[in-house]
């Protein structure tokens, strides 16, 4: 990865961030709606390098930060249209905060990953068993 490609990816994650932190659907829809815009490119079918049919959302002479981009923006889209509106999210541990997609039957994930959710419930377990001996 190039100087550029680095520069416009540092640029492009705080704007794919927005899209996580919107308060609301048509919020979400409105920030993912711009990166669309900016990333990707009307979908078209492609077998580039005989490697097998399917769909390209880029331009073919994009370089890794626009491919990236445009994978993460459509991918975005494409998560939140077939699961809700709702499923992403940010950790609810305190001190990790990353971003995830909710792939949950239920749509009720609030970590990003078992370690983050054992360490909250351990801390939570904790602070019960301080506060009965306290």
């Amino acid at each position: 990865m190039g100087e550029a490609d680095l520069a416009e990816l540092l640029a492009f994650i705080p704007r794919w961030l927005a899209v996580v932190d919107a308060e609301t659907p048509r919020q979400r829809a409105a920030e993912l709606n711009e990166l669309l815009t900016m990333s990707s490119s009307h979908p078209r079918l492609t077998d580039h390098a005989n490697g097998g049919w399917h769909i390209h959302y880029r331009d073919d002479d994009l370089g890794l930060a626009g491919v990236v981009r445009a994978v993460v923006s459509v991918g975005t889209a494409l998560h939140l249209t077939g699961r809700g509106m709702d499923r992403l999210s940010r950790c609810a541990l305190a001190e990790c905060g990353r971003a995830y997609g909710d792939f949950t039957r239920a749509g009720r994930q609030r970590y990003c990953s078992h370690a983050c959710a054992n360490h909250d419930a351990v801390r939570r377990f904790r602070a019960r068993r301080a506060e009965r001996s306290g």
